[in-house]
């Protein structure tokens, strides 16, 4: 790459200048401060892109893009924030909201319908995506026209996906537990 390189400016002057002792102590008094802004530069471009980011570079995006972070948010997930903000495309289409949908939760983390005559979104976040579920609603607030009813919530099982434990197994759990978490 070309920010991987080692600068010395002494090299940049023609031939018969690097032989006078003024120029070479010249260039070794600059070169520090060329290697610094040589270096201020390079991190300058890592944070154009969300992945390379460090923590300046996310709080510049934070601040461009208006989102508040929590306290408690690691530098990944503030990275994910600041990538759903950016996917983020209007005009709304079904087909564009399954993608977005895709990107935040996986490609089985989610279920979508749309029900026309009702003006009614039906979204339902799978429980293993469910730290993504308070994401997914600032999105579909964001992006759904407003005369549509968004119906949101989490994925539960259905009975039906625990046949195959027994009672004994499941009275460890409580219904609760059954319905929501992640074996």
């Amino acid at each position: 790459m070309l920010l991987d390189r080692e600068i010395d400016i002494l090299n940049y002057l023609p031939e018969f200048l690097q032989d006078f002792r003024e120029f070479r102590e010249l260039a070794a008094s600059e070169n520090p401060e060329i290697r610094s802004l040589w270096g201020r530069l390079g991190n300058v471009l890592k944070e154009q892109f969300i992945y390379d980011s460090t923590e300046n570079g996310v709080k510049r995006w934070e601040a461009i893009l208006k989102i508040n972070p929590k306290g408690s948010d690691s530098l990944e997930v503030r990275k994910f924030r600041i990538l759903t903000r950016l996917n983020e495309k209007l005009p709304y289409t079904c087909k564009k909201l399954a993608q977005q949908l895709e990107t935040l939760c996986g490609e089985s983390g989610y279920s979508l319908e749309l029900k026309n005559d009702e003006y009614k979104l039906i979204v339902r976040v799978a429980l293993t995506a469910k730290s993504m579920l308070a994401e997914v609603e600032k999105q579909l607030k964001r992006i759904v026209p407003v005369n549509m009813y968004v119906d949101l919530s989490l994925l539960y099982k259905q009975n039906s996906s625990l046949v195959s434990y027994t009672h004994a197994q499941m009275r460890e759990y409580t219904h609760e537990q059954l319905r929501s978490e992640v074996f």
